[in-house]
């Protein structure tokens, strides 16, 4: 992950924002053969003592789950909107063309949950996502023998982030005439653009001044 100090958020709770925004995360390790492994599952944030906690859950007998049951190493890469970035935008000249996106990677080490913290979990992630206490779908109106079937599939896990990296790389290190450019163009693209060009939008002043 590039380590650049102007493609940095302003300040740390910027970055547990994005992480909450974007759940749905890459949680990487490595099997017994050393080859890597990866999956993509929703998970919470929690914060306990000043320490952040990543929780969620995998279905048993995976490559991945036993993965981490062996080596208990974990990369969680959160990923946010992204954008090809032509050169033609820019003010300057004979300069690349680039891509800008928002990445967070956060690392530790997977413990497993025994079966009442998973109950716990179940409840923590339907009450979260669905975030409509008088939805059909809430965790407390779900049979309790349909809960307990499917728990047995299961196993849930909770990761204490050792350290956390990240890069918002969107343009700071352009002159502001570019920066404006390049807003003014993505703000014409497709969501993922249009997504970049506000957050570009809300970096200007801090940037460039008013």
């Amino acid at each position: 992950m590039y380590d650049i100090s102007y493609f940095k958020a302003t300040d740390h709770e910027e970055v547990i924002a994005f992480m909450n925004a974007h759940p749905f995360v890459l949680l990487c390790g490595v099997n017994k053969e050393g080859f890597p492994v990866a999956t993509q599952v929703p998970v919470l944030l929690e914060v306990r003592n000043d320490k952040l906690f990543l929780l969620g859950h995998f279905m048993r007998k995976q490559e991945h789950t036993i993965s981490f049951e062996q080596h208990n190493k974990c990369l969680a890469v959160f990923n946010g909107a992204h954008s090809y970035i032509s050169a033609s935008w820019y003010m300057e000249k004979n300069v690349a063309s680039t891509w800008n996106y928002q990445a967070v990677h956060a690392k530790g080490h997977i413990q497993w949950m025994d079966d009442p913290a998973l109950y716990q979990l179940l409840d923590k992630l339907t009450t979260h996502f669905e975030a409509n206490e008088n939805s059909a779908a809430s965790f407390k109106k779900m049979d309790e023998s349909y809960i307990q079937k499917n728990m047995k599939a299961i196993v849930g896990f909770e990761m204490e982030v050792s350290a956390l990296e990240h890069v918002f790389k969107i343009s700071q290190n352009r002159n502001m005439e570019s920066y404006s450019n390049i807003t003014a163009e993505l703000k014409k693209g497709n969501e993922d653009q249009q997504f970049i060009a506000t957050e570009m939008e809300k970096r200007k002043d801090q940037l460039f001044g008013k």
